[in-house]
């Protein structure tokens, strides 16, 4: 599958087991479809609403065991060959609702405690569907899955400023609450509050969450490298960063 976008999650790469892959490959076609049917193309926020909750109509149809509309079929029925927890999935549809009714209305965030209730909408959900595939179900895991999802959102949002504004989207807290390089510090203190989950799983999983802890961590280094300015130039992963990032989540 071809990933053009930063991702909160692993997407079937080499790591995940063989016999997980086409589930994590249908969770990331259904959070990738919903997340462009808030995003993508010339489109009113009205008409993107219906869509969601078109597409969430379908979600329920085949939690339910009924067939979906013909739309989006294909999609429905590779997520329905799986058993996925029904809260999550509905959660991330919540959380493209609320993008598009913020973005209508022009709202901006206020405090790090609105902030962390999109994050647990956007981003939570990820980490715990996939620890559902693998079997994870003890509450220290989920709690600090939640902290390593929710600084990767919060760093892509750190990330994504010069994107995110021309969308007319405005996660940034007001500079007389937070600083740039302060919000910046909250997210790299969260992802190292999550980030002993990487050993406590262990395996293949362990080490493929290590390569996300360091690629997140990574995207902060360059936001400091740029003044913690990323308002005209949008840091990104190279390939020449990548021995960085496997040399650090080899001794994490």
């Amino acid at each position: 599958m071809s990933v053009n976008h930063y991702e909160n999650f692993p997407v079937a790469s080499i790591l995940c087991p063989k016999r997980l892959r086409p589930a994590v490959a249908s969770l990331y076609w259904f959070a990738r479809t919903a997340d462009d049917l808030a995003d993508e193309g010339d489109v009113t926020s009205g008409d993107r609403l219906a869509d969601l909750t078109a597409y969430r109509e379908d979600l329920a149809r085949v939690l339910g065991g009924q067939s979906p509309s013909p739309r989006w079929r294909g999609l429905f029925e590779a997520l329905a060959k799986h058993h996925w927890p029904n809260q999550h999935l509905h959660e991330l549809l919540d959380a493209f609702e609320k993008d598009v009714r913020d973005t209508a209305a022009g709202y901006r965030y206020q405090s790090r405690d609105e902030l962390m209730a999109y994050c647990k909408l956007s981003a939570n959900p990820i980490g715990r569907l996939m620890l559902h595939l693998y079997g994870v179900d003890d509450e220290l895991s989920k709690t600090q899955s939640d902290a390593i999802c929710s600084a990767l959102q919060l760093i892509n949002f750190w990330q994504d400023v010069s994107v995110d504004v021309s969308r007319g989207r405005f996660y940034l807290l007001p500079a007389k609450t937070e600083s740039f390089q302060a919000l910046c510090e909250w997210a790299r203190a969260l992802m190292m509050v999550g980030s002993p989950l990487c050993k406590r799983v262990g395996g293949r999983f362990g080490f493929e969450l290590r390569l996300v802890v360091q690629g997140g961590l990574r995207i902060l280094d360059k936001i400091a490298h740029q003044n913690f300015d990323t308002t005209k130039v949008r840091p990104r992963i190279h390939f020449w960063d990548m021995p960085i990032i496997f040399y650090r989540a080899l001794v994490q």
